[in-house]
């Protein structure tokens, strides 16, 4: 196995994948990319049994085709002090020696046979739908941070993507705050649903460009992505996702509209003297006037602050977590935004003012925290 390849494209396409490596593996050989070359084309893989991401890259020149496994932070480590130069692989197969010579010397390592690498698994009868880039882009963006972290449910710890002939709906939440956002541009043959890893995502979202195709495909286990020269395959998480319909108040008479960026800074400075259990701030609302405030009884800390709001409804008091407020209102990107509340025990909804794209829907909402 031979080949030549630029020093800052092998390590440019190297990058895009090692985000699937772990820092600590049982097997020894998922600390390796699987190099193969075929027909004057090199995949590289990484793995770290439950993702796998493959990409794609023609090398300057190629003889003998071949596979091998290479340590992965050696092999970074050493790409990241060159400058851009040709780089030379020389493979003995009998022994998985590696041979790199570049315009300043030889560097010698020893790779590991690419049997023992894990297999890609096969998608049989898999579903599949094209969306652009932007879509699954904008869809992490906005619910990848209401996830839960609870290990006892792992469910909550993905989002839930429900696909369907009318619009494709994707649901994070952490029974604290929950977010559905749906995309009415991009729609699926076949009705399904299925509940996607953080770790996926997180690396869809360093990888996928806003303007290409992604080429999704799926079964009742496994999912891939297909998108330029990059192939992500992962397995679903297993279980069944909680009904979140029902949590979403259909009755919510009290609607404020204020300005986001007024509220957010408002909450950032009030909560600093909140609760350090709670976070809690309360939101006091009569007439034109927004009324927050926060409390720390322990240390006799409190602070208050008005703004001017647009309110329909009954005054009320209500509690809210600082903290999630304050993310949902920065995953938000209109001038104002919306809180629509029925009563001080029931969950708030947060709404953009005006979508700024007609082919979104983006509900949040948040559980109250009770006032003493």
């Amino acid at each position: 196995m031979n080949f030549i390849i630029s020093s800052s494209t092998l390590l440019k396409n190297l990058q895009n994948i090692s985000g699937v490596l772990n820092s600590s593996n049982s097997l020894p050989i998922l600390d390796n990319f699987l190099f193969e070359l075929a027909n004057g084309e090199l995949t590289i893989s990484a793995s770290d049994l439950e993702n796998t991401m493959k990409t794609s890259v023609s090398p300057d020149e190629s003889k003998e085709d071949g596979r091998i496994a290479i340590p992965a932070k050696l092999l970074l480590d050493t790409l990241k002090n060159f400058s851009d130069q040709p780089l030379s692989f020389l493979i003995d197969p009998s022994n998985f020696g590696i041979e790199i010579s570049s315009d300043y010397g030889k560097y010698k390592l020893v790779g590991q046979n690419a049997d023992d690498f894990p297999k890609s698994p096969e998608l049989e009868n898999a579903s599949s739908l094209v969306m652009k880039g932007e879509i699954i882009a904008n869809a992490i963006e906005k619910t990848l941070f209401a996830t839960g972290n609870d290990e006892l449910r792992p469910v909550m710890s993905g989002v839930f993507c429900q696909f369907s002939a009318d619009k494709l709906t994707f649901v994070a939440t952490d029974a604290h705050k929950l977010v559905r956002y749906g995309r009415f541009d991009s729609t699926a043959s076949t009705a399904s649903d299925f509940i996607l890893p953080k770790k996926p995502l997180n690396l869809l979202k360093q990888n996928v460009d806003h303007d290409v195709d992604v080429t999704l495909s799926y079964t009742n286990t496994t999912v891939r992505f297909n998108f330029g020269s990059i192939e992500l395959t992962s397995r679903l998480i297993d279980g069944k996702y909680p009904n979140y319909e029902a949590v979403i108040p259909d009755e919510n008479p009290n609607v404020l509209t204020v300005d986001r960026i007024s509220f957010l800074n408002s909450i950032k400075r009030v909560s600093i003297f909140s609760n350090k259990t709670t976070h809690q701030v309360k939101l006091k609302v009569a007439g034109s006037e927004l009324s927050i405030s926060a409390e720390d009884l322990d240390f006799s800390n409190e602070a208050k602050e008005r703004l001017t709001c647009n309110y329909q409804g009954d005054d009320m008091e209500i509690g809210f977590n600082s903290k999630f407020l304050m993310e949902m209102l920065n995953h938000i990107s209109t001038t104002e935004v919306i809180l629509e509340m029925s009563e001080p025990n029931k969950a708030g909804i947060l709404l953009p003012s005006a979508n700024e794209n007609e082919n979104e829907d983006i509900l949040m909402l948040v559980m109250p925290v009770m006032i003493r």
